[in-house]
């Protein structure tokens, strides 16, 4: 393959450049229609949202000076990540080496590997992410041209969804007239929450920016690893730096089995998304029954289904009564802005 370098490289950068479509969910909750707004950012290079995040970082690296030609790309990563740094490696001539927990779904790992990376599988006894996390920089240290994106705590992260999908949101709601009452996004690394967060508070300043956990381990809440869950991506056991509490609003616990019966829910009506996705808007429902039924809730989901079909996303799931998923009916999906 053609490696890019130098004025090239900087002509892939302005060709790579996208907007996803905004849904508008209509669902009966409980006999009462409701609506949720979603950004369905399955439309992005690799299927996540986590593209956005790696062309900024590579992007800004570039313009920074901070990476070398034909440098090492190593990063620790539940996933999505790591297949959205492995793709554009391979288009930017990097080789890439992911560190990821190896209970992460086998789907996560053969999209990796099918963009030529290398996977370092980190088990709970070598300490999971945190130990991913020390890993790349054991790596670093030995191999000194080593790009460490460090996406747990690089404000590149957040700055990618302030500049790219946060003003997205922003410009599209405004489009319909409509103001933000809220925002809930799950917290993997926090980047998602806090650049799209600070984007929709600077324009609509009461909004409420809620953190969303897994209630089966909910890290926001105590400050520390709590059990294990099924939402993939988020609660990766302990809070990144880039997460500020304080200038978040109240954080949102989700039953894992709530989310993925929600997930299940929006595939029957053809839109096939993750777990976390399920999770996002069991979420913001509950920041809706919170700010009231006609309030403008906005979330996101991250990614589709095809990355946990060897998952309980593809297993029956036992109702609980605190689910708020055996409540909702859905009515319709619209992309609002066609």
């Amino acid at each position: 393959m053609e490696v890019y370098d130098g004025t090239r490289k900087n002509e892939i950068f302005r060709k790579f450049g996208w907007k996803t479509p905004m849904l508008e969910l209509v669902f009966d909750y409980k006999g009462e229609e409701r609506r949720i707004f979603v950004k369905n950012e399955s439309y992005n290079l690799t299927g996540s949202i986590k593209d956005r995040m790696a062309f900024y970082t590579l992007k800004k690296a570039y313009e920074k000076g901070e990476i070398k030609k034909g440098a090492p790309i190593v990063e620790a990563t539940s996933g999505n990540t790591g297949i959205a740094f492995s793709a554009m490696g391979a288009i930017l001539g990097h080789s890439v080496i992911i560190y990821m927990p190896d209970w992460m779904s086998e789907e996560r790992k053969s999209l990796i590997r099918s963009f030529g990376a290398k996977i370092v599988l980190v088990s709970r006894e070598e300490g999971g992410f945190l130990g991913s996390i020390e890993k790349t920089k054991e790596f670093a240290k030995n191999n000194p041209d080593t790009y460490l994106p460090s996406q747990f705590s690089n404000p590149y992260n957040s700055e990618a969804h302030y500049y790219g999908i946060g003003l997205e949101i922003v410009n599209e709601m405004k489009s319909l007239n409509l103001n933000i009452d809220g925002f809930v996004a799950g917290v993997g690394t926090g980047g998602t929450v806090m650049g799209i967060g600070q984007r929709i508070k600077e324009n609509f300043p009461n909004a409420k920016i809620s953190p969303l956990e897994p209630l089966n381990s909910p890290t926001l809440s105590t400050g520390y690893k709590v059990a294990k869950h099924r939402i993939e991506g988020i609660s990766d056991e302990f809070i990144p730096d880039l997460v500020k509490l304080d200038k978040l609003d109240e954080v949102v616990s989700v039953d894992d089995g709530d989310a993925i019966v929600m997930a299940q829910k929006l595939a029957k009506c053809g839109l096939g998304v993750g777990i976390s996705s399920g999770a996002n808007f069991i979420g913001a429902l509950m920041l809706q029954n919170k700010l009231g039924k006609d309030s403008v809730i906005v979330t996101v989901f991250p990614d589709d289904n095809k990355k946990y079909l060897s998952t309980d996303l593809m297993r029956e799931v036992k109702i609980k009564e605190h689910f708020l998923s055996k409540d909702i009916t859905l009515k319709g999906i619209k992309n609002v802005l066609r």
